[in-house]
């Protein structure tokens, strides 16, 4: 006797996909909103740390972008661009990263006074809240966007006043920042300790900077270091931002696809890494 055909699929489990879907996605951005929105207001209750985040690129651009704009010794490939101006984007994403590469040590901070392990308790994906973390680090690094575009209008830089790419600017900042604290947060879920993550934060920071575009064109690189910019992420973003505040030719569709795809990428090696950080 033949056995009876297999039953089609119930309308109830072809909607089950999308919906849970959807679910992932609705879970996702309320928790990203939710971490984003209590970031802003740690930095509500502690604006010293806006203030003392700033000096930093106010030396890079007033001290470093003053002086070599007055030598002429780095050509900025553009005919009629300062480079004071070429290295206000640069400032800008060296800011992100400074703040980002450092923000797995709060999730080490969180594992050890047990707020990490009543987070992984809640039905929230491991992903969600990894995205919520990485996508708060961009208000950290949002805050000295305005600080370094504010300096910038001061030493007279020519960027944009267009709010759309201002809009745009900011994604691209968001993302780079969400990448790369989700490289920080990988390196927490490897080494496991605060005082190692230091250490490996102090050694990547510096060549991720250095290997990018952010303080001289790629075609002035040597060819090794311009291979290497190539696959650093910080150099589309860059890249993006030059185009965008600057109105510089950019490569805006392949940059935002490198930081979109970067930051994807992080969040799930991050997601796979937060159990092991919890024991």
């Amino acid at each position: 006797m033949s056995a009876a055909p297999a039953a089609p699929p119930s309308a109830s489990a072809e909607v089950a996909g999308p919906a849970a879907a959807a679910e992932f996605v609705r879970v996702l951005f309320t928790r990203m909103s939710a971490l984003c929105l209590v970031e802003l207001q740690k930095l509500r209750h502690d604006r010293s740390e806006i203030y003392t985040r700033a000096i930093q690129p106010a030396l890079w651009l007033v001290i470093f972008g003053q002086t070599f704009t007055r030598l002429k010794a780095i050509p900025t490939g553009e005919e009629n661009l300062p480079y004071i101006d070429f290295l206000a984007p640069g400032v800008i994403a060296q800011s992100a990263l400074f703040i980002s590469i450092f923000y797995g040590i709060q999730i080490i901070w969180e594992r050890d006074a047990g707020v990490l392990a009543k987070l992984l308790v809640t039905p929230t994906p491991r992903e969600a809240l990894i995205a919520g973390k990485a996508f708060a680090a961009g208000i950290r690094a949002f805050s000295q966007i305005i600080i370094v575009l504010v300096l910038s209008a001061i030493l007279g830089v020519a960027l944009t006043t267009n709010p759309l790419r201002l809009l745009a600017a900011t994604i691209a900042v968001w993302l780079a920042a969400a990448f790369f604290s989700c490289l920080s947060m990988s390196i927490a879920g490897i080494v496991l300790k605060r005082e190692r993550l230091m250490g490996i934060g102090q050694a990547i920071m510096m060549p991720l900077f250095f290997a990018s575009n952010a303080l001289y064109p790629v075609a002035l690189m040597p060819g090794w270091l311009q291979a290497v910019s190539h696959v650093n992420p910080l150099s589309y973003e860059v890249d993006a931002l030059r185009g965008l505040l600057l109105h510089t030719p950019a490569h805006l569709a392949a940059d935002f696809g490198v930081l979109a795809g970067s930051a994807v990428l992080g969040i799930a090696v991050a997601a796979r890494l937060l159990d092991r950080l919890a024991r």
